[in-house]
């Protein structure tokens, strides 16, 4: 499914990187049936097998518009949670708001991706006994089929939709829905859904001067997960994933789109390239490299 956007933005738009921390996933659970023989090549895995990943988000500064994409694990959860989890890094979402001159209030629009609790756990704040929104002046954008997805959940993913993650948005009354059969509310950037990791994923396809930078989300989590089988065993159809991925990279290498990696703990960015083996890595580097 494609979402296009109602109209184009160019140059004065501006994109922060924003980093929320790092934290910790199984080796073998983030890329499923590929041998750790060949994964650990590009994600070298400690002692317990564990391999480090980045929390990245991505920030769009248009006019009076700041349109925050994900925005991490937060912190309210408790210590039996959190520690299964390692996080680690000087990072947070509020210090690196702040770094680009911004608060957690100038937020107009928060962008979910999906509602895994690694992408929107930072969106709802615990203040004592009461959980609310992180950016109270903001819009919480979703769709309703992933809504649905979300909020009643299979088992494969129910320990990753926190209900004290999704619930407040709604209840607070700034839950909005993409149309999925429409136009993008944004004026920004078109939508890709996908639907292999989970239910109508959204990947932002953000249109900057003369390119293309597409916030895979986990569609592609990182520079280690472009060969097609290196499929995550969180997806839930990961037959499906390879489809998907097939031809987004293909279609990335045809066009040079940007990657935007929102968990490669050290590349933020990358471009893709046709080979014998199939799609493969041509350059990784930072977004403000190309800007």
């Amino acid at each position: 499914m494609f979402i296009k956007g109602v109209n184009q933005a160019y140059s004065i738009m501006k994109l922060h990187v924003i980093d929320t921390g790092f934290f910790k996933l199984d080796g073998g659970a983030m890329f499923g049936v590929v041998p750790k023989s060949l994964w650990q090549r590009t994600n070298e895995p400690d002692a317990n097998n564990l391999c480090t990943w980045a929390m990245r988000c991505l920030l769009i500064e248009d006019g009076n518009q700041l349109i925050l994409i994900d925005n991490g694990i937060g912190n309210k959860q408790d210590e039996k949670f959190l520690k299964h989890y390692y996080l680690h890094g000087d990072a947070t979402l509020t210090k690196s708001l702040k770094s680009k001159g911004f608060s957690p209030d100038d937020i107009t629009d928060m962008f979910q991706t999906h509602l895994h609790f690694d992408h929107c756990g930072g969106g709802v704040e615990r203040k004592g006994d009461k959980l609310e929104l992180t950016f109270k002046n903001a819009k919480y954008w979703s769709n309703k089929d992933h809504w649905q997805w979300a909020t009643v959940p299979n088992p494969r993913e129910k320990a990753s939709f926190l209900k004290e993650n999704i619930l407040p948005i709604e209840e607070s009354g700034h839950l909005n829905y993409v149309p999925i059969n429409g136009d993008s509310p944004f004026k920004q950037f078109d939508i890709a859904t996908f639907d292999g990791h989970t239910d109508k994923q959204m990947v932002p396809m953000i249109k900057y001067n003369d390119k293309t930078i597409a916030f895979v989300a986990d569609l592609l989590p990182s520079v280690g997960h472009i060969p097609l089988p290196y499929v995550m065993g969180y997806d839930t159809r990961p037959l499906l994933t390879m489809q998907e991925k097939e031809k987004f990279l293909n279609e990335a290498a045809d066009n040079g789109y940007i990657l935007f990696l929102e968990h490669d703990a050290i590349n933020e960015c990358c471009t893709v390239k046709h080979t014998e083996k199939g799609v493969r890595l041509d350059q990784a580097f930072s977004l403000t490299e190309v800007l």
